[in-house]
């Protein structure tokens, strides 16, 4: 869906007699968002969950309990069985991925051990992840379903799991021929990640502290 719209928006601007003016303009505006960019990258602190969106600057609102839980829950689960596994590098929430124009700080996120092995002390900016989970919450959901999803596709992450908190489920999507696929929706059963090799969960373990004990217990045994 991204790059047909994006093959469109370029085939527009040809097909104008002002094409050259109109990527004028679109230099200069781009310009300045570089600007922007570097401004936000010196102003940005340890404490504050803070993106860069199309030129401007999110700042997150404290978040309910319910997406707290989910993050935190997921995130136990999927670094254990990772590390357990030597697989790569399992990230959350305050950790920059910098992408072609945006910067996005998602709630979870896998690389593979190939690129997680050149990972440094001090690295601030990662690269696209190979697996990307978010939590909606009322203030971020049109951008999980929106810019992120087509950035995240268009970057080529292989999966991306959108975690409804209030809902309770999971929707599982994987990018096949260059395009997000809707593979799985559902607040029960197995979930199996096609990325992180051999990891399933219950979907209940991201939302029941038994579950997710259960879990745990799993995989450690």
């Amino acid at each position: 869906m991204f790059q047909e719209r994006q093959e469109e928006a370029v085939l527009t601007i040809l097909d104008s007699p002002a094409a050259p003016s109109l990527v004028a303009r679109i230099q200069s505006a781009l310009e300045i968002e570089r600007q922007r960019r570097q401004h936000f990258y010196a102003d940005i602190d340890d404490d504050t969950k803070a993106e860069f969106i199309n030129g401007e600057v999110f700042i997150h609102s404290p978040v309910r309990k319910e997406h707290t839980d989910a993050t935190g829950f997921l995130y136990k689960i999927m670094d254990t069985f990772v590390r357990l596994n030597k697989l790569g590098y399992v990230g959350y929430e305050k950790i920059m991925v910098a992408l072609t124009r945006n910067d996005y700080e998602p709630d979870v996120f896998f690389f593979k051990q190939d690129k997680a092995q050149c990972f440094q002390k001090g690295q601030w900016k990662f690269p696209a992840p190979d697996f990307v989970v978010e939590v909606l919450s009322e203030s971020t959901e049109s951008r999980d379903r929106g810019v992120k999803f087509e950035d995240y596709e268009a970057h080529g992450v292989q999966e991306y799991w959108i975690i409804d908190p209030t809902d309770e489920s999971i929707e599982q999507y994987l990018l096949q021929n260059g395009h997000f696929k809707l593979h799985l929706k559902s607040g029960k059963g197995l979930i199996e990640s096609r990325v992180i090799t051999g990891f399933s969960i219950e979907i209940r373990a991201v939302f029941d502290e038994a579950a997710n004990m259960e879990a745990l217990r799993k995989i450690m045994t």
